[in-house]
């Protein structure tokens, strides 16, 4: 779980400051390190809000499962930076942040009414901002029963992003993890993926109007794609599908996360989601000391993902 997290953050920083590049920039100029400033302006080992949320996840699980102090903590990163990687918020998603606006008059009635948010989806809901901060929640799934799973996840979802469909990638996100765990053959493990998800859509009676959505990585094989036919957009599909394709296409962590910053536009996030999968599987070993060393609060992200290992250990 540790070696996932940093994975998280050491996806997003190498992404901050190309973000928004178009592909054929980065294919004249590609991503090779770890670098600084460009976009945001940001110094080197600067990781963005997929880390901060993602962060602030696994900081409230580590104390049980409760949307309330999930939603505070998204709160406190938005108004007082908590978990901010230099003690500022310089990029946060429109839908994350008109969200978590929504969150602070959801507490202040003090009903505890944030399970019903996903009841006022909209399409507009299918950003990438549940998706990217998802990673922490596996300890807690692999906990929960199965016909429970994915209320839950939908639920965590929803504090951002309250569309089925964005639950939905966030729970085959987690699943892939899940298999991951057990299966050490990561193609196998994607097989394994498409044969539970498929199931999971038959007996959660999701619609096909949904599931036609996962075609690409579910009914067909990811891996068949090129790169030119991967997108990369804050769309969640986009998303999902571009991690689990540049961690399938790659044998360690560095190249995938480099060929997922690689394909442009949203990198942060692709980079961020790759490399929870990434790290996850490849293991602490496997992720370069010369990215690490320069991470935003390495000391802090230590801590966090030993208290987070220690969780899932006792799964």
């Amino acid at each position: 779980m540790k070696s996932g997290l940093l994975g998280v953050a050491l996806g997003d920083a190498i992404g901050v400051p190309v973000e928004f590049f178009e592909q054929f920039r980065l294919d004249k100029n590609p991503v090779k390190e770890m670098m600084g400033y460009g976009t945001h302006h940001q110094p080197v080992g600067t990781w963005s809000d997929d880390s901060s949320l993602t962060f602030c996840l696994a900081e409230s699980l580590l104390s049980g499962f409760d949307l309330n102090d999930m939603a505070s903590k998204f709160i406190r990163w938005q108004s007082e930076a908590y978990w901010a990687a230099r003690g500022e918020v310089f990029d946060i998603g429109i839908t994350t942040n008109n969200s978590i606006n929504e969150l602070r008059v959801e507490l202040s009635t003090g009903k505890n009414e944030l399970h019903l948010l996903r009841y006022a989806a909209k399409e507009s809901d299918n950003g990438n901002g549940s998706l990217m901060r998802i990673f922490p929640l596996l300890p807690e799934f692999a906990q929960t029963i199965e016909e429970e799973r994915f209320e839950k996840v939908w639920n965590v979802s929803a504090l951002t992003h309250k569309h089925i469909r964005a639950a939905i990638s966030c729970y085959i996100y987690l699943s892939f993890l899940e298999i991951l765990s057990k299966e050490p053959d990561k193609m196998k493990a994607y097989a394994e993926l498409r044969i539970q998800t498929n199931a999971f859509f038959l007996k959660n009676e999701i619609s096909a109007d949904e599931i036609h959505h996962f075609d690409r990585l579910i009914k067909n094989n990811i891996c068949d794609l090129e790169r030119g036919e991967v997108r990369s957009g804050g769309y969640v599909i986009e998303t999902l599908e571009a991690s689990i394709w540049s961690f399938l296409t790659t044998d360690n962590f560095s190249d995938a996360v480099l060929k997922a910053v690689n394909l442009g536009h949203d990198t942060d996030t692709t980079g961020a989601v790759t490399g929870g999968i990434a790290g996850f599987y490849y293991g602490m070993d496997a992720l370069p000391e010369f990215w690490v060393v320069q991470l935003a609060r390495m000391e802090d992200i230590f801590s966090l993902g030993d208290r987070l290992e220690a969780q899932f250990n006792a799964s």
